[in-house]
This record gives C-alpha cells, sequence and structure tokens, in this order.
C-alpha cells in the first residue's frame, strides 16, 4: 500500500488557448518526466488532429515524480483536459480521477464563458481550486483586472496568486509547490469497501484488446489477479497494468489512491463502459462508485460509407471509437439513396467534425454525412409523445398536434462594443437576451434563451465574426419549447431523396429551401436529361432549380434543304430526352452533401 499522503490526483482546466498543454509541458520538462530528446509541444496530446489545429481533444493522464522543498518525493497524477464547450463531458470525467484542479486563466483575455463553465463543474464536485494567472510576460497582459474577475466572477481568492508564464517556465515551480501544499491527498479507505477503481475513459489496441483508464479508489489491482466489471458484470484477468509516464509503462500493481490503465483479455469493445466501477472477484466490493451522469446527445448526423462493402468495417470502426469517446453514441438506419449507415450523436458541430476526421484518419473509411439535426418531441393527436431525431421518422402532418424543440440557455461573454451585433445575431437565430451582467468596464455577459437547431452549424463562426474574436460562448440544456417545425423535403427528378431532408422553423422553410436547390444544382454534374431540383413543404413546392442537360448538336450534319429537316430531328431528340428521363436514374456526388452543408 502506497504512503497517499505523498500523492496528488490534479487537472488542469481552463478556456481554450489560455495555455493548459503548454503548462502541462513546463511540468513533465520541469519534473524531467520526459527526455528533452523526446520533447515537442503540446506532449500530451498524441493525435494528429489535435496538434494541427492547436486544441486537445482527448483528456490525457500522466504521472510525475516531483521531489518538493520539504524534501518528500510526490507522486502527482496530471490530466490534462479539453477546453471547448463540446468536450465538456471529457472534463467532468477527469475530475472524477481526481481531488483538486489548477485553473488556467489568460492575463490578456481573463475569465471567459468556458473558464466560468469548467469551474462551476470543479465546484460541484467539491475539488481544491488553485487559480493560476499564465502569459504575465504578455505586452498587454493585465494581471491586476484578472485577479479583479477571477474574485467577482468565480468568488475565489487571489491572495496567493499564482502568476506564471507557461511559454516560458516563468513560475512553474511554485506552481507544483502549490499542487504539494494546497490540493489535498486521496482520503483513506475503509477496509470494509474492498476494492474499487473508477473507469474514467478507455482506448483500443489492435493486439492487446481494450485498454482500460482508472482511478483506484481503494484496494488493488495486481497483474494476475481477476476482476469483474460491476455495471456490465464482466470478468477478466488482468495481463497488465501500469501507469503513463506518459507513455504507459506496466508496474506490479495499482493501488489506493493511483491513476493508470489495465489490460485483461476484453477484446469486445462494448463490455467495457465509461463511468463504471471495477472490483475484484476474490475481495468483492458491494457498492459501486457514483459514476458520472449519462451525456445525451445534442446533435444527430447520418454517416454512411461511400463504398456499401465497407459496412461491416465502418461498424467496427464506430465500436471502437465509441469505446474512446464516451459522448459518442450511434445506432443503425438506412436511406434509399445512400444504402445502409449509422445515425450518430455527438456534443455539438465541433464533436461532429472531430468525429468525421478521426474515422477518415485513425480508420481509413470514406464516410458520406447527411445535414446535422436535433432531437424534437412530437405529441401525435392519440396523446404518444415521440422523440424524433431524423425527419424520415416525423408522422404524417395530418396525426400530429404539436412539435417541441429543444432550447439552450447561452452565455456570452463580449466586449461593451459589440453588444448591437450579438443582440442582431441573437434575434436572427429566434433568440431573446434574457439578462445582461457588466463583468468591468469593458465586457459583458449576455444570458440568451436560443432554440438548439439554430447554433448547431454557424453561430459560434458568426460569433466570432461579428466580435473580431472577442466573444466567447458557453451553454447548458433548458428543455424543450413549442414551435412552429415544419419538414422540408428535397425532389431530384421529382424523387424525394431523404438525406437531404430536414426539420426548419416555418419562417426560415422557404429560405433555406432556396439555399439548397441553389447548392445542388452548382454541386450535381450534368446528366443526359434535364434534372428539376425543387424544395417541398407538404404538397407545396417552395423553390425550384433546374440542371441542365448535355445536348448533343443532331443539326449539324444537316446542311441545306426545308427547315422541316431539322425540326424533325429536333422533335426525335426531345423525344428521346422525355423518354430517358422517367427511366434516367439521377447520380448525386459526395461533394453535394457537403455543399448542402456549408449552405445552412
Amino acid at each position: 500500500m502506497s504512503d497517499l499522503s505523498h500523492i496528488r490526483n490534479f487537472c488542469i482546466i481552463a478556456h481554450i488557448d489560455h495555455g493548459k498543454s503548454t503548462l502541462a509541458d513546463r511540468m513533465l520538462e520541469l519534473t524531467k518526466t520526459i527526455d528533452q530528446r523526446q520533447f515537442r509541444d503540446q506532449v500530451l496530446d498524441d493525435m494528429d488532429l489535435e496538434r494541427e489545429r492547436g486544441i486537445t481533444i482527448k483528456s490525457h493522464p500522466v504521472t510525475i515524480q516531483y521531489e518538493a522543498k520539504d524534501g518528500r518525493t510526490y507522486t502527482m497524477n496530471l490530466i490534462d483536459t479539453p477546453g471547448h464547450v463540446d468536450f465538456t463531458y471529457e472534463v467532468s470525467r477527469s475530475m472524477a480521477a481526481c481531488e483538486g484542479a489548477l485553473l488556467v486563466v489568460d492575463a490578456a483575455q481573463g475569465v471567459e464563458a468556458q473558464t466560468v463553465a469548467n469551474t462551476y463543474l470543479a465546484m460541484e464536485r467539491e475539488l481544491e481550486i488553485v487559480p493560476v494567472i499564465n502569459k504575465v510576460d504578455l505586452p498587454n497582459a493585465d494581471v491586476e483586472e484578472a485577479k479583479r474577475q477571477i474574485e467577482d466572477i468565480l468568488a475565489i481568492s487571489m491572495d496567493d496568486a499564482l502568476l506564471i508564464s507557461a511559454k516560458s517556465g516563468l513560475g512553474i515551480e511554485a506552481v507544483l509547490e502549490a499542487v504539494v501544499q494546497r490540493i489535498p491527498p486521496p482520503p483513506s479507505p475503509e477496509e470494509s469497501e474492498g476494492t474499487r477503481a473508477l473507469v474514467f475513459d478507455s482506448s483500443y489496441d489492435a493486439f492487446r484488446g481494450v485498454v482500460t483508464y482508472v482511478r483506484v479508489f481503494s484496494g488493488e489491482l495486481a497483474t494476475g489477479s481477476s476482476v469483474r466489471l460491476m455495471g456490465t458484470q464482466a470478468e477478466t484477468e488482468l495481463k497488465e497494468v501500469g501507469t503513463f509516464v506518459p507513455k504507459p509503462v506496466a508496474q506490479k500493481a495499482l493501488t489506493s489512491g493511483q491513476v493508470g490503465y489495465f489490460v485483461g483479455t476484453i477484446k469486445e469493445p462494448k463490455e467495457i463502459r465509461v463511468g463504471d466501477t471495477v472490483t475484484t472477484t476474490r475481495k468483492s466490493a458491494t457498492e459501486a462508485l457514483p459514476g458520472f451522469h449519462d451525456v445525451h446527445p445534442m446533435v444527430f448526423s447520418g454517416l454512411y460509407p461511400v463504398d456499401t462493402s465497407e459496412y461491416e468495417k465502418f461498424r467496427f470502426a464506430l465500436e471502437k471509437l465509441e469505446l474512446n469517446d464516451a459522448a459518442f453514441s450511434f445506432h443503425p438506419e438506412s436511406s434509399v439513396a445512400l444504402g445502409f449507415g449509422f445515425r450518430c450523436g455527438f456534443l455539438g458541430l465541433l464533436h461532429m467534425e472531430v468525429i468525421q476526421e478521426r474515422l477518415t484518419r485513425e480508420f481509413d473509411v470514406d464516410i458520406i454525412s447527411t445535414h446535422p439535426a436535433v432531437v424534437y418531441r412530437v405529441l401525435k393527436k392519440d396523446g404518444e409523445m415521440i422523440e424524433v431525431d431524423n425527419p424520415i421518422n416525423l408522422p404524417d402532418i395530418m396525426r400530429i398536434e404539436e412539435i417541441e424543440e429543444p432550447m439552450i440557455k447561452a452565455f456570452i461573454i463580449c466586449r461593451n462594443d459589440n453588444i448591437g451585433d450579438i443582440l442582431r445575431l441573437t434575434m436572427d437565430r429566434r433568440g431573446e437576451v434574457t439578462k445582461t451582467d457588466s463583468l468591468d468596464s469593458h465586457r459583458v455577459m449576455l444570458t440568451c434563451s436560443l432554440p438548439l437547431n439554430e447554433i448547431v452549424t454557424d453561430f459560434h463562426d458568426t460569433l466570432k465574426s461579428v466580435s473580431r474574436g472577442y466573444a466567447s460562448m458557453d451553454y447548458e440544456y433548458a428543455g424543450y419549447q413549442v414551435s412552429d417545425i415544419i419538414k422540408l423535403d428535397i425532389l431530384l427528378n421529382s424523387e424525394p431523396v431523404d438525406a437531404f431532408s430536414c426539420m426548419v422553423h416555418r419562417d426560415k422553410a422557404v429560405a433555406r429551401g432556396r439555399q439548397i436547390c441553389k447548392a445542388l444544382k452548382e454541386a450535381i454534374p450534368p446528366h443526359m436529361f434535364a434534372v428539376p431540383v425543387q424544395a417541398v413543404i407538404g404538397r407545396t413546392i417552395v423553390a425550384r432549380e433546374t440542371i441542365r442537360a448535355f445536348r448533343k448538336d443532331v443539326t449539324a450534319k444537316l446542311y441545306g434543304g426545308d427547315i422541316t429537316r431539322k425540326r424533325k430531328v429536333l422533335e426525335k431528340q426531345k423525344a428521346g430526352k422525355k423518354r430517358m428521363k422517367q427511366f434516367g436514374k439521377v447520380n448525386v456526388p459526395q461533394k453535394a452533401f457537403v455543399s448542402v452543408l456549408k449552405a445552412w
């Protein structure tokens, strides 16, 4: 049993781009956890996608050995977390494995929306919060203002403020000392609890199977012991246990208070569930650890393999991805136009983009995605309430009493001179500002009520544009509200294409139909016959474009003679085109689906 007083478990939380990963880099350098020859920027971000975008997507645990000024060596288990609102679930899972958190605030930007959201998450978990002001060496850094905002907005004392520059390494040792002094060690377990470890993440290894990330709360997990997952009742023998330094390093056992991983005989990803409790079969625990609340996907989209023969490969790729990302979910569906695929749930549009990119890069699967949609609640006239995440499943309009759409409560922090533009943006998206709080002489926090359907695509990008990059946003789910939602169908050559169908508010249906028709006209190549593209609400056509036909000059070989000779040949061509239109099939290229997504 390890000495719990020498263990510190903590995570780093902040708004996006406030310096979390850079701070983690300096900690690893200072404690010599990683060899200088192997060092690179964002060393904990092991996905190419994270490094390219400059953001953290996955939580990354690492074990650090630090010799403090009191002469004792402490084992620190650090978890670097994402900062974007779409990955809040990653942050909440990381916090469950910790006793404390380093709250990083940019001295030049101050408290942002996600700073507030992550701080409240840490307070709910009753974590010890250590505030750190980063980038104090920037010319435009305002340290005193950042201190005041942390005290006023977050109600955290700044008497012992840590002022650092993660890029240059200024003040990093003081942060490590603050972790030792201010973050409490893991609580001592009772003997009667048995062995209990919390599964907070997992990944898939092609050779070893499922690698499960755990925080041990009581007892120990040793190589060779038999364990059981209390939620799924799956049993496995531990082939290897270890810690991350930052690469996986095998150990003899993981004891109480430690964070690490185990590899068993489990090969099926679905047998591991994030939030489950692991216990040994010999000294079993009777009560499971409190896990995480079930995550509810906010955005749904259909994903289909371009090559239908890759369906099974695609399904297995989704299973492995779901194991690595607990906020992602999927279930099978089929489409007349696209064949067999899956209806996938995401926490937001960035989350959806990342999943699609990972499917293409990590699993080599070419996919087509349908337009993202949210979950509507439909009350039928017979009193039955159903949930609809796909326009195909919407009942006939004559059987619908009312449709409710999901709402969110958004918190937007912006500069005073951007309030007018953001108010117009909010009203344009059918929202309203319910509250305005002044943060300081330059910035305000707007509390808005918005339909989720209006923010799933380009709301965040537009917000950044109108505020010149200064505004930040966080949101939380706020229930359902009755709304005038209708189904918009798209017809190609008078045949409905369910992949382009969407549910929109009646006021925006006509404009949306025109956008889709125009985008499809440009994206679908000409056929041998003219193809009408129509947007339809019920039985009413609200927009139309026509894709021109290839036209062979059949009169080129005719010269001289009466005009009736040419008319006769042209009439024959016209009749052929008409017959071809009846039996012809419209081929929709993959870029057409992308263009419709961008046309929103």
